[in-house]
């Protein structure tokens, strides 16, 4: 599969227009491009003048695992020890950055597919981390659960995870594709970042018929509970206003700098 992504949106309250082409390119000979490359285009919204080009991969990589982080803080069991990544490209790297920085766990686990990728993940980032030779090793008794994955079909099975555990699903971002089987869908609470999105993207959604039970934006403002001590799985897709606010601090800080 091969897709270009066409993601405008504007934001009135951050005063930014903006519009990112992303090219999804799966299962690359080279393991070390990124299955994503992008650009984020940024737009002077009162005379449509183009202000600035920026490197959309990072912004996506950094965005996608902040709001990964956020869901986490609010849906994670309350003592959450062990943290498990089931993948070991561009978004493992940025999801353990940001996960290791605002949380404490005692135990980091990956698994890979191709576990050589997964030794070099360990070796490179500044942590400890256990590399396993099996989902199912990484995954029994962790307490909050990475999937970014190039899966199409489930790699996380429900009779593995800990009751309680929160998973993050990054993956999987077609109607036909999956991370996650339908016994983990199906007794998981169920967050999304936009129900519509959810509803015609998400493979996992989609196929399993799982109701979803919250955007994550009903949860920060306090309209639909959390739910922690449940079973959560937040399905990640991404939003083209979490790359214009990026877009927008990046700029902002730039410009303030120079």
């Amino acid at each position: 599969g091969r897709f270009l992504g066409v993601m405008p949106a504007y934001s009135a309250a951050d005063d930014a227009l903006t519009t990112k082409l992303v090219t999804f390119y799966e299962h690359q000979q080279d393991p070390s491009v990124p299955s994503h490359q992008a650009v984020v285009l940024l737009f002077e919204p009162r005379s449509g003048a183009l202000k600035a080009i920026l490197d959309g991969t990072v912004i996506t990589a950094k965005r996608t695992a902040a709001v990964s982080a956020i869901a986490t803080k609010l849906l994670k069991p309350a003592s959450a020890e062990v943290l498990c990544i089931l993948g070991a490209g561009v978004q493992a790297y940025s999801h353990y950055e940001i996960f290791t920085e605002l949380f404490t766990f005692k135990e980091v686990r990956i698994w890979n597919r191709t576990k050589e990728n997964a030794v070099k993940f360990a070796r490179s980032v500044n942590g400890p981390v256990q590399v396993c030779s099996s989902a199912q090793e990484a995954v029994t008794g962790a307490d909050v659960i990475v999937t970014v994955t190039t899966a199409t079909t489930p790699i996380l099975f429900g009779k593995w995870v800990k009751p309680g555990a929160h998973i993050n699903a990054v993956g999987a971002s077609r109607p036909d594709w999956r991370e996650l089987d339908d016994e983990l869908m199906k007794n998981c609470v169920l967050f999304v970042d936009s129900r519509e999105a959810a509803l015609t993207e998400s493979g996992d959604v989609i196929l399993s018929g799982a109701e979803i039970f919250a955007e994550l934006g009903e949860v920060l403002k306090g309209t639909k509970p959390a739910l922690p001590e449940k079973t959560t799985v937040f399905k990640s897709l991404g939003m083209a206003i979490e790359d214009t606010v990026a877009a927008k601090f990046v700029y902002d800080s730039w410009s303030a700098g120079n």
